[in-house]
């Protein structure tokens, strides 16, 4: 009797049928990635302790690159470029802001607040995402539309371990000395700008870069980083591991993961920015 009236609901009301459908696939679809990151996370131990030469083999994968993409698109490589694209439209931005009310000089604060706080996270976040994450992606992929992660579980290796939290832990442990060569490169890149582009003087810009600089708000960023790493990493995981239909179906999860990474980190340095630093910004200017 229940198997005709769900016949006779779905005949007479088709599209709250589909719509009943979809929302319950993405229910049991989240409840997947939940239980997979879970995993993953737990497992990172087990990643560590049995391996170890698959971890360091992703770690330099995901700093330098191997072979010609250590020069042309290594993840140092690809950093920098968007750290000092987005650290010269912030000196640009700031000293034309600063100057239209007569205080060109003060555009180093705009280095301390804005590269700090929140475009260093937004583009460790995003260069992960198009980088690492989108070629952890595709490999995970095509390892599961040629069988290959089936072949590992049936030699007795966990494919979650040694696929996904590998990477995960490579990508927290890649994090920190990209983030340190990032900000020192945003704060050159910005001075560079000021000084050179716009002849401010540079004993002007360090002095009030020093002075909005606070080294908890560095540590902050670091940190959240890291977290975003993590997070990343673990998103492109699960939608390599599960993907399916061919090479297009790989495609199309590299797609849905760089759209709900760049989604979720710029959703996190939103809220992240609101719950350490406030309304206000954590900062008192006036004179």
């Amino acid at each position: 009797m229940s198997g005709d009236l769900r016949t006779v609901v779905r005949a007479r009301f088709p599209r709250v049928a589909r719509s009943a459908r979809t929302w319950a696939r993405g229910w049991n679809r989240l409840g997947e990635q939940t239980a997979f990151y879970v995993q993953a996370l737990v497992s990172i131990r087990e990643a560590v302790v049995k391996y170890k030469a698959e971890t360091h083999r992703v770690v330099s994968e995901m700093s330098l690159g191997v072979g010609a993409l250590a020069l042309l698109g290594g993840e140092v490589v690809i950093l920098l470029v968007l750290t000092g694209s987005a650290a010269a439209t912030t000196g640009i931005f700031g000293y034309v802001q600063a100057s239209s009310l007569g205080v060109g000089a003060i555009t180093g604060f705009f280095s301390a607040y804005a590269n700090v706080r929140l475009q260093l996270p937004l583009v460790v976040a995003n260069g992960l995402a198009a980088t690492i994450g989108a070629g952890a992606t595709a490999q995970l992929g095509a390892m599961r539309i040629s069988e290959e992660i089936d072949a590992l579980e049936v030699i007795g290796i966990r494919s979650i371990p040694y696929l996904a939290s590998t990477r995960v832990l490579g990508g927290v442990l890649v994090v920190p000395p990209l983030y340190c060569m990032t900000f020192i490169g945003s704060v050159l890149m910005t001075r560079s700008v000021v000084v050179l582009a716009y002849h401010q003087g540079a004993g002007g810009f360090d002095h009030w870069f020093n002075t909005f600089l606070l080294p908890r708000d560095v540590l902050v960023s670091g940190l959240q980083c890291t977290v975003q790493a993590a997070i990343v990493m673990l998103i492109h995981t699960y939608y390599g591991y599960t993907a399916s239909g061919g090479p297009a179906g790989v495609g199309e999860a590299v797609g849905r993961a760089v759209r709900a990474s760049i989604v979720v980190s710029i959703t996190l340095t939103f809220v992240l920015s609101l719950v350490l630093y406030g309304k206000s910004g954590d900062f008192h200017l006036s004179g």
